[in-house]
């Protein structure tokens, strides 16, 4: 870190007196306000984004399926993390497996850190084929006839633990895609269409 060893040798540079001239107490008043000068122990903590890894945790609430798992390491999606969760968000009716897309599982990994670092997203509905979207169609007026969940951008959750209410307040703060609040059913629909509420 380029500044923080810029801040070190300008304190290194102090009078030995511990007195400050007047230049150096503006010089240290700038990089305390730019928060350049932080104790050690603050300085050595890694930020969740520079450890480069993404995490899931997945219950299926149908199959009882249980996946944990790694999916993106220093800037890299690991192709078979990325199947496990392709298999686990399958249509369950069908057995049918569909890519999920990477956004998508982006979008999840940030509401789980949100909700809670070690939270589990419980799936509803993860991809749908078109065939179960047609049958849900025929049973409730409410299941779109072009749904994302057939494109692989759109999953049903909820998490144990946090309040459906809150789960909905963080996907919509994040201003990524559609969130439908289900509140009979218990869970909030996120997807990576455009931004759109109901």
């Amino acid at each position: 870190m380029i500044e923080t060893v810029r801040t070190q040798a300008t304190l290194s540079r102090m009078p030995a007196d511990g007195h400050l001239t007047r230049r150096r107490f503006l010089q240290l008043g700038a990089l305390l306000a730019a928060g350049l000068i932080l104790p050690p122990s603050l300085q050595a903590v890694p930020r969740p984004d520079e450890r480069g890894e993404r995490h899931l945790k997945f219950f299926n609430t149908h199959t009882q399926e249980r996946l944990e798992v790694c999916y993106l390491r220093d800037g890299h999606y690991h192709s078979e993390a990325i199947e496990a969760v392709n298999n686990i968000l399958r249509d369950h009716r069908t057995n049918e497996v569909h890519p999920i897309d990477l956004r998508l599982l982006d979008l999840l990994h940030t509401i789980r850190t949100k909700a809670g670092q070690d939270s589990c997203l419980h799936i509803i509905s993860g991809y749908r084929s078109p065939a179960t979207n047609t049958e849900l169609r025929r049973r409730n007026r409410g299941v779109a006839k072009r749904s994302l969940h057939m494109l692989g951008h759109a999953v049903d959750i909820r998490i144990p633990g946090v309040r459906t209410t809150k789960v909905r307040k963080i996907a919509m703060g994040l201003n990524q895609g559609g969130v439908g609040y289900y509140r009979k059913s218990d869970f909030v629909h996120v997807d990576i269409g455009p931004v759109r509420v109901w």
